[in-house]
């Protein structure tokens, strides 16, 4: 998954293949499988192309990192004290991405409304959060093909390395 998230689309088996061959020796079939694996969980969508198929990543690396942690807040028994260990593990650079998080939404006390859309590009995501420029609702960022949240107890192939949001997956 995490070829497929850093190239940004679809890509054949060949590609991821002689992508992970520059780390270490892989077998065609072996990335054949993981891929066909993928497909078969929700988190690829495939299109043949001639004899091969190109896939595509079904939701964000993102989209799916949130999912993740929502799952596990929301099996907390005390959802409070768990918010309050997590931000307490946070480094310093991880808690000021949380407060731009935090701008960029504006989220009121009493939950969710209407989230403002940043403009184009990344410069003017900060500037808008700052003036409060509401563009109307934001929907999820998830595809409407999207599985709504894979269990964080997937099982990944162990060429993997884990689950794709851990950082540590091919």
């Amino acid at each position: 998954m995490t070829r497929v998230w850093k190239w940004n689309r679809p890509v054949t088996v060949r590609e991821v293949l002689e992508d992970l061959q520059q780390e270490r020796s892989i077998a065609y079939t072996t990335v054949m499988t993981v891929m066909d694996n993928l497909y078969q969980k929700g988190w690829v969508r495939r299109e043949a192309e001639g004899r091969a198929y190109r896939y595509a990543a079904v939701s964000t690396r993102a989209a799916y990192a949130a999912a993740l942690m929502n799952e596990a807040w929301q099996r907390s028994d005390n959802q409070a004290a768990a918010l309050v260990a997590f931000f307490g593990m946070m480094s310093p650079e991880q808690r000021d991405a949380l407060g731009d998080a935090m701008r960029v939404i504006q989220l009121p006390a009493e939950g969710p409304r209407e989230v403002p859309v940043p403009p184009e590009g990344a410069e003017g995501a900060e500037e808008a959060a700052e003036a409060g420029e509401a563009q109307g609702p934001r929907e999820p960022a998830q595809d409407s093909e999207a599985p709504s949240a894979p269990a964080a107890e997937a099982e990944l192939p162990e060429s993997e390395g884990g689950a794709p949001g851990a950082g540590g997956g091919r």
